[in-house]
C-alpha cells in the first residue's frame, strides 16, 4: 500500500519506519527539509496514486485545521485523510464536513505509544466510516503491536480522538497515583529505599504495570528525581476529557484532581510533579525542566 504521512517528529518519523517495515510504501512530508521525501503537500499528491490515503500527524488545533484545508484542495473524490494527531474530537467532524463536501473520507485516529512505538507498536482508536477505515486498515495492521489488541474501530468520525481523550485522562490519574505515593514514601523515615519498593512492585502486585517500570526506569536514572523540577505540563486533553465530563454530567472526581495538580505544580516546585514529568519523558519523550 502506498501512504502518504504529513508530520516526521518525534511520533510521525517512527511511525513512517514502522510502516516501512511492514512493506508499504510511505512518502513523507515534514517542513524540516532533512526530515522530508518531498518539498511540498502538492508534490505528496502528485506523487502518490489515487485513490490516495494521507495521515495527518501535525499538533492539533491551527496546523492541523491549515493541513486539512490544503488537503480539501489538492485531494480527489476517493481519497481519504486521516487524522493521527491529538486533535479535540470536535473538530474531528467540522474537518470530516470540510473534506466531504469534496468527495473526500476522513478518518480520526488516536495514537498512543510515545516514543516506544517503533519497536513495541501503538495503541489505535479510530473513528469513521466503515469503508474509510477499511482502506486505511493495512496501515492500522503495521502499526498496532503484536497480538490480538492494540486497535480498535471506536465509532463514528470523532469517536477515535474521542477514546484517546479518555485513555489520556485515565493517564493522568495513575500517574498521580503513582506521584502521591512516591512523595509519601519519599517524606517517611520508616522507607529507607523507594526506588527499591517501586521495583519490588512490578512482579505480584496489582499495580504492576508499563507506567511502574517507566517510574523504576526514571528512578534509576535520578534516584531522588534531585536534577528534575516540579512541573509538569499538560497537553490539554486531560481539560477536554474534564470538560466533556462536565457536558455529560459524568463525575471524574480522580481525573479533574490529577489535572488540578498539574496546575498546581506551576505555583510551586512540587515533588509529585518531578515523578509526573519523569513519567512523561519516559514514555513519551515529553521535554523535562532542569532546576
Amino acid at each position: 500500500m502506498e501512504l502518504g504521512l504529513i508530520g516526521l517528529g518525534k511520533m510521525g518519523g517512527n511511525m513512517r519506519e514502522r510502516i516501512r517495515r511492514a512493506g508499504h510504501t510511505v512518502i513523507g512530508y515534514d517542513r524540516n527539509p532533512d526530515l522530508a521525501d518531498v518539498a511540498s503537500l502538492q508534490e505528496l499528491v502528485t506523487k502518490l496514486q489515487g485513490p490516495r490515503v494521507i495521515w495527518v500527524m501535525v499538533p492539533a488545533g491551527a496546523a492541523t485545521q491549515a493541513t486539512v484545508e490544503e488537503l480539501a484542495e489538492l485531494l480527489s473524490p476517493g481519497d481519504v485523510v486521516v487524522d493521527g494527531g491529538n486533535s479535540r474530537w470536535t473538530d474531528d467532524i467540522e474537518h470530516a464536513k470540510v473534506l466531504a463536501a469534496k468527495g473526500i473520507g476522513f478518518v480520526d485516529c488516536g495514537v498512543s505509544g510515545g516514543v516506544w512505538g517503533l519497536e513495541n507498536g501503538y495503541a489505535l482508536m479510530y473513528g469513521g466510516g466503515a469503508e474509510h477505515v477499511l482502506r486505511v486498515q493495512p496501515i492500522f495492521d503495521a502499526l498496532k503491536p503484536e497480538g490480538e489488541f492494540g486497535s480498535v474501530h471506536a465509532g463514528k468520525v470523532g469517536a477515535g480522538h474521542f477514546a484517546k481523550m479518555v485513555h489520556n485522562g485515565i493517564e493522568y490519574a495513575m500517574m498521580q497515583a503513582f506521584a502521591e505515593g512516591w512523595e509519601l514514601m519519599e517524606a517517611s523515615d520508616e522507607v529507607t529505599d523507594v526506588r527499591e519498593v517501586f521495583r519490588s512492585w512490578q512482579e505480584g502486585t496489582v499495580i504492576k504495570s508499563w507506567l511502574l517500570d517507566l517510574a523504576v526506569r526514571a528512578l534509576d536514572g535520578d534516584e531522588h528525581l534531585d536534577k528534575l523540577r516540579g512541573y509538569a505540563q499538560d497537553s490539554g486533553e486531560g481539560r477536554w476529557t474534564v470538560e466533556a465530563a462536565i457536558d455529560h454530567a459524568v463525575p471524574l472526581p480522580a481525573i479533574t484532581a490529577s489535572l488540578f495538580a498539574r496546575f498546581a505544580s506551576r505555583q510551586e516546585d512540587s515533588p509529585q510533579m518531578k515523578m509526573i514529568a519523569a513519567l512523561r519523558n519516559q514514555f513519551g519523550g515529553h521535554a523535562v525542566e532542569s532546576k
